[in-house]
């Protein structure tokens, strides 16, 4: 005999949740959504979605459909962590928007809404964020690569010219100091088709230096030369030493074998400043993160010194651990431009009320917020090639693009007074 569990046909497996603060403001999303899934849907309000979304539970489903009205602009603060936390368990969110003001969709596009649909809601339109949701994602490759030939740099040694220096310095491991170094640098020696200044990339962790790994160039043993005898260089040989990233840009790398730090001494250092400085307009520095005998030589030449932090505590104890040094030392303090990497979106206000404590509790200014550049940075530097030959438009290298402008307009506007 057939029993009565056999005749009760399984209920459909939920894919997706209407969200709102009362669906029944949205009547035709409610139809569209009962043509398109069946009963394979269900709702939620704000309050019941903030506790199922971080439910193991809610990663069963495709996609939530989060409808808001004018009336939810007062609430939108709940309602972006609703699209953070949908995002985080890797669930597609379809904004449907009814009188909702230019300024808050255009904040919650930028949250990473996937697809957005105005109501009252077009035929079909449901339909087609649905099936475009549900479309794998194409691969977006890199831009093709530009093949590199190194070769030391053509041009004759002068001495003609009065190189800004520019120093970045990491505050911990892993903050992102030779990637931002590397694509200063490329920056600034492209900023111009027809009058690009000369510029050198100098990478004096001679331990773990990683500018020849971002630029794809080989190390050689004429770094290791210079290294051990700069009283017997000359800018010939110094120029001899480096190789040319693409005819544009210079670069002294680490040597090919991990090197104490100490190999050189402060009076090394300046040697080979000098060098740099007679022959270039503009000289970055990829320094390491340990603080050396000839740091303070560095520190003294340098027009700016650029200290590179993360949101987090060992940055913080670091540059206080600086700040104190530099302090006790006597040391021109006034010359450190503080830069945050990986700053947190505009839209994270938790977030940046950290970063004003911590610039507070630190007692400096941070000048900069260099923004997350995701994926993109880490392919690039796999690559072997800048930010600006991979991704172009991608957020971190537009800030160091503006970055190089700034600095190329203030050195050629005192260049300028000075004549």
């Amino acid at each position: 005999m057939t029993s009565v569990a056999t005749l009760q046909p399984d209920p459909a497996p939920i894919v997706a949740c209407t969200v709102s603060r009362d669906v029944q403001n949205f009547e035709m999303l409610i139809n569209d959504m009962e043509s398109e899934l069946g009963e394979s849907w269900g709702d939620l309000s704000f309050d019941d979605a903030e506790l199922f979304l971080q439910q193991p539970d809610s990663k069963a489903l495709e996609f939530v459909a989060l409808a808001v009205n004018g009336e939810d602009e007062s609430d939108l603060a709940r309602i972006s962590g609703l699209i953070r936390t949908a995002k985080a368990q890797e669930i597609k969110v379809i904004l449907i928007a009814d009188q909702v003001s230019p300024i808050a969709l255009h904040h919650l596009l930028r949250l990473g809404a996937d697809d957005f649909v105005p109501y009252p809601l077009p035929d079909g339109a449901l339909h087609d964020a649905i099936e475009r949701i549900r479309r794998p994602a194409a691969a977006v490759p890199l831009a093709p690569m530009v093949p590199v030939t190194p070769h030391s740099p053509a041009f004759k040694a002068r001495g003609d010219r009065d190189g800004v220096l520019l120093p970045v310095h990491g505050m911990a491991g892993g903050v992102g100091a030779s990637t931002f170094a590397c694509n200063l640098a490329w920056e600034l020696a492209t900023i111009s088709k027809t009058d690009a200044p000369r510029v050198c990339l100098l990478d004096l962790d001679f331990q773990y230096g990683a500018v020849s790994t971002y630029l794809d160039l080989p190390r050689r043993d004429a770094v290791f030369d210079i290294l051990s005898d700069t009283e017997s260089a000359d800018s010939d040989s110094f120029l001899q030493a480096m190789l040319s990233y693409n005819d544009r840009l210079h670069v002294f790398t680490a040597p090919p074998d991990m090197l104490p730090l100490d190999i050189v001494t402060a009076d090394d250092i300046g040697r080979l400043l000098d060098m740099a400085q007679a022959n270039f307009d503009f000289v970055v520095i990829d320094m390491p993160s340990t603080v050396v005998s000839w740091t303070e030589t560095v520190l003294a030449r340098a027009q700016i010194y650029f200290a590179l932090m993360e949101l987090d505590l060992r940055s913080a104890q670091n540059v206080l651990r600086l700040v104190r040094a530099l302090k006790a030392e006597g040391l021109p303090l006034e010359k450190l431009r503080y830069l945050l990497n990986r700053a947190p979106k505009f839209t994270d206000l938790s977030a940046k009320s950290r970063v004003k404590r911590m610039a507070e509790s630190l007692d400096i200014v941070i000048e900069l917020q260099l923004p997350d550049g995701g994926a993109a940075v880490t392919q690039a530097n796999d690559h072997g090639v800048p930010l600006s030959e991979a991704a172009a438009k991608n957020p971190l290298r537009r800030e160091l693009q503006k970055l190089a402008k700034s600095i190329h307009d203030h050195s050629r506007s005192t260049e300028a007074a000075k004549a």
